[in-house]
């Protein structure tokens, strides 16, 4: 098993105390990439997501093959020519919100971790919006993605048909994990 999904199944599952483990029941990741030929993006709303409030772990994962496009023939060309999702089925982050401390209410932090897109993994760092309200977890993040770095590779003869670097935005509603 890779590393990155037994993070994700040790914070999920491993942990002792449920009060402060959130897990998503409603996800949003969408992409954008703005070319000079046309603008693209895709909207998947099957990712799963944890966050542990007693230390401020967090993961996600979202299967690849899952993102809607306007036209099906971006879908296509994105699953089998770009994602090649049957190879890497999903992307993935395990980290932590850095200088984590409990709190109520909305404040902007900043998440690090492990990246993992089209079967490379990066350290990266992103900024993210919490909101913490009684027994309801929002967080909202966007953030650059370089295709390159993650071995994406775009044929030159699309250059002006997709970005080099991509907009990607995360939406997750969280509830109170229970045994």
């Amino acid at each position: 098993m890779k590393k990155p999904i037994v993070l994700f199944v040790f914070l999920l599952c491993g942990l002792s105390t449920f009060a402060q483990k959130y897990i998503s029941d409603q996800s949003r990741v969408h992409f954008y990439s703005s070319a000079p030929v046309e603008d693209i993006e895709a909207i998947n709303d099957q990712a799963k997501s944890a966050i542990d409030l007693s230390n401020g772990g967090f993961a996600f994962s979202v299967p690849s093959n899952q993102f809607q496009f306007k036209k099906s023939l971006m879908q296509e060309h994105f699953n089998e020519s770009y994602m090649e999702s049957e190879k890497y089925p999903k992307a993935t982050f395990t980290g932590k919100v850095k200088n984590w401390v409990l709190f109520e209410g909305e404040r902007e932090v900043m998440a690090s971790g492990d990246l993992t897109i089209h079967g490379v993994t990066k350290y990266v760092e992103v900024p993210a919006k919490l909101n913490i309200q009684n027994d309801q977890l929002i967080v909202d993040s966007v953030f650059p993605v370089a295709l390159a770095e993650y071995k994406i590779k775009i044929p030159k003869a699309l250059f002006y048909n997709i970005a080099d670097t991509v907009e990607v935005t995360v939406h997750f509603e969280y509830k109170p994990l229970t045994k």
